[in-house]
């Protein structure tokens, strides 16, 4: 080989270890720097003020997120009308008051629900080219249905809970009435019959021991439980164990006629929906099953009657 190109191979070497040493100090000094950066910011974090060092650890959640949702739920309050707090505070106890939810975050999320839904309209109305005033409708519209939306949602809970109360009340009184009638105290039966049930019904009752046993009298839990729902059946059987502890009268023989009157409207109930079977059916029947039936029937003689003719 000639020393020419052993010259070129020694230099083209040495370039390319000066290259690799010099990438290697620079990752070096790169971690250095990082590890630095955060030696200092320990330090730092050391050094700071308690309120601030508990500041920086809380939650992602608790730093940004529930200081966005307060500035919501203010816009929220500012738009509502006057007495709203108090409606949906109603609505949230005939839905059985569900976990994390209370009026200001409803409040939020229907104001987040308009604004995101608006901005999308409004985006999506920009994106095809759409007329001003068709525009301003489908972005207003889609902005309501946003607003709206939260309240149907808790609506639909509360009625599906009323449902499940109403379906549980004649067997839980059937129960607490012969638990009265065995000798145990009205409190203490409501106690049992809640410790043996599950559902809503189960956790109203569980509310109404709650109740009393923080010194709330038996009255005035019975009226807060009527209070918490809009089932008529619920709301007489409150109001007539009121009747009955203000009037005196044995709560075995309130609870006997309660409970009878419960199997009867329950019967009724059932004995409405089957009657409205039939007309239920009859608009899939004419629609449906008997153009099926006269195609079935009359076909064949149709076209036994197209060829005799033809």
């Amino acid at each position: 080989m000639s020393p020419t190109l052993l010259l070129l191979g020694g230099a083209l070497l040495l370039v390319v270890a000066g290259t690799l040493a010099l990438s290697v100090i620079g990752v070096l000094s790169v971690e250095r720097a990082a590890v630095g950066r955060s030696v200092a910011l320990v330090h730092a974090l050391d050094e700071a003020p308690d309120a601030l060092r508990s500041q920086v650890q809380r939650p992602f959640n608790e730093r940004v997120l529930a200081p966005l949702g307060d500035r919501f739920v203010g816009l929220g309050r500012r738009l509502v009308r006057a007495g709203t707090a108090e409606r949906l505070q109603r609505r949230l106890d005939v839905a059985g008051n569900p976990a994390g939810w209370d009026v200001a975050r409803l409040i939020g999320t229907k104001v987040l629900g308009a604004g995101v839904l608006g901005a999308l309209a409004l985006a999506w109305s920009v994106s095809g080219g759409r007329a001003p005033l068709p525009l301003l409708a489908v972005t207003a519209a889609a902005a309501a249905f946003g607003y709206v939306l939260p309240n149907v949602l808790l609506h639909n809970t509360g009625q599906k809970r009323e449902t499940l109360i109403q379906r549980q009340l004649p067997d839980s009184l059937d129960l607490l009435t012969i638990s009265v009638e065995a000798g145990l105290g009205f409190d203490a039966a409501v106690h049992r019959v809640a410790q043996n049930t599950t559902g809503p019904l189960s956790q109203e009752l569980h509310r109404l021991i709650q109740e009393m046993q923080l010194g709330v009298g038996r009255t005035e839990a019975m009226r807060a439980m009527a209070e918490r729902s809009t089932l008529p059946d619920l709301r007489s059987f409150c109001l007539a164990m009121v009747q009955a502890d203000q009037l005196g009268v044995p709560v075995g023989r309130v609870l006997r006629i309660q409970s009878r009157e419960m199997r009867v409207k329950r019967r009724q109930r059932a004995e409405e929906k089957a009657m409205k079977v039939p007309v239920k059916i009859t608009v899939p029947l004419v629609l449906f099953i008997l153009p099926c039936l006269f195609i079935v029937v009359l076909g064949p003689a149709g076209m036994s009657m197209t060829k005799v003719f033809a």
